[in-house]
């Protein structure tokens, strides 16, 4: 009986150590809904246009997240009701990195092309996926 009751003990902790979600994809799924958050409170007429990594390839992710990291400082709320959400979820999303070993980029921010605020998160948010 014992031997049973350690067994289906065992047999627990195992199943719920596999499922359980992994650090990292917990912090990409909480970044990439306060980017879908985002969408709903960014000013996007009259804001300045922002320089949008579109599918870039895997050598220059490093410098697309660079570019969105500095074009989410540039954002602005589009009423100021919801100034402390939208500056919360702007911290949160700005602590995102991303570690890319082997070759660099050739390309800068500057070289993508400028679009509006929500379109600079909806590419964003693509790429977190």
């Amino acid at each position: 009986m014992k031997r049973m009751i350690i067994f289906y003990m065992l047999f627990f902790c195992s199943t719920m150590v596999l499922t359980a979600s992994s650090p990292k994809t917990v912090k990409y799924k909480q970044i990439h809904q306060k980017i879908k958050q985002l969408e709903t409170m960014v000013k996007d007429e009259g804001a300045e246009l922002l320089h949008t990594p579109e599918n870039p390839v895997e050598r220059c992710l490093h410098t697309a997240v660079t570019c969105f990291k500095e074009g989410i400082q540039k954002l602005q709320p589009a009423n100021s009701q919801e100034n402390a959400k939208f500056t919360k979820a702007i911290r949160i999303v700005s602590k995102f990195t991303c570690r890319v070993s082997g070759k660099q980029c050739e390309s800068t921010c500057e070289s993508y092309e400028k679009k509006t605020p929500k379109d600079f998160l909806k590419s964003f948010a693509s790429l977190m996926q």
